[in-house]
């Protein structure tokens, strides 16, 4: 197990992509903790499901989008860590927590903009901020962001941006942090199928569309993502930092009506 002693920290991990990462890291041997938001039962879900495999886990409740509720956050995860393993220092981050923003530039609104920027961006950028001082030196920070950072779609311009922004922030952090060799890579997933965009996936016409795009032909899964994931926190990836990783299928290498498949 590469990841045997380790601890990680996945935030949004209850469900999709997040709890997909949750189970793979914990399966290379690394304690885990389940952060949530609301769905205390499908977390604490994850984590049962994480034991009954042999793994570590437990889950905490914090909404990103509010320093606050980081900062209580961390407080409880010092106590956690500190009464299991000795102290409170973890090896692993994931910047997972993330909503939606659908609404063109005619139509979204202050609210839904300002909602969608203080979980996608102010939280992973107060969540790393509080992380540091804890954070072991050769760790790793993996931030989750979206093919739609460099191909964008009209339908939802603020959320795109989120997603550009947590690509500028990792090559930021990994410039600084280069220093202590803790490495900082973006993780970018193309179309998958979650609960987020379960709506765009059940427009069969959208599936098609996407599947037809990508070289591989199809929407990807949580676990593929979640392999990516592995390979940017294990030991194999040391040298591998301040870089956009994408796990798409190739999305976006096939042009409309050029299919491959």
């Amino acid at each position: 197990m590469e990841l045997k002693g380790k601890v990680a920290v996945v935030t949004g991990a209850s469900r999709g992509i997040g709890r997909a990462i949750a189970r793979r890291l914990a399966r290379e041997g690394a304690l885990v903790c389940v952060n949530y938001r609301n769905d205390g039962e499908a977390a604490n879900s994850a984590a049962a499901e994480i034991a009954a495999a042999g793994g570590e886990a437990f889950a905490l409740q914090a909404d990103v989008s509010s320093v606050a509720e980081i900062e209580r956050f961390f407080e409880s995860l010092d106590a956690v860590l500190t009464r299991r393993r000795g102290d409170r220092a973890f090896d692993i981050l994931v910047n997972n927590a993330g909503i939606s923003g659908h609404g063109t530039i005619a139509t979204a609104t202050e609210e839904t903009f300002d909602r969608v920027f203080a979980t996608n961006v102010k939280g992973p950028f107060f969540t790393t901020q509080h992380a540091l001082p804890r954070l072991r030196d050769g760790g790793r920070i993996i931030n989750v962001s979206s093919n739609l950072s460099r191909r964008p779609l009209p339908h939802a311009p603020a959320y795109c941006m989120t997603k550009a922004a947590i690509n500028n922030f990792t090559e930021s952090l990994a410039a600084d942090l280069g220093r202590r060799g803790i490495t900082v890579n973006t993780l970018s997933p193309g179309l998958t199928a979650t609960d987020m965009n379960a709506r765009l996936r059940e427009d069969p016409r959208m599936t098609q569309l996407f599947s037809s795009l990508t070289a591989l032909g199809r929407v990807g899964t949580v676990d593929e993502v979640a392999e990516a994931a592995v390979l940017l926190a294990s030991p194999r990836a040391s040298w591998v930092t301040g870089q956009y990783f994408e796990a798409s299928g190739g999305l976006g290498l096939v042009l409309p009506g050029f299919g491959v498949n």
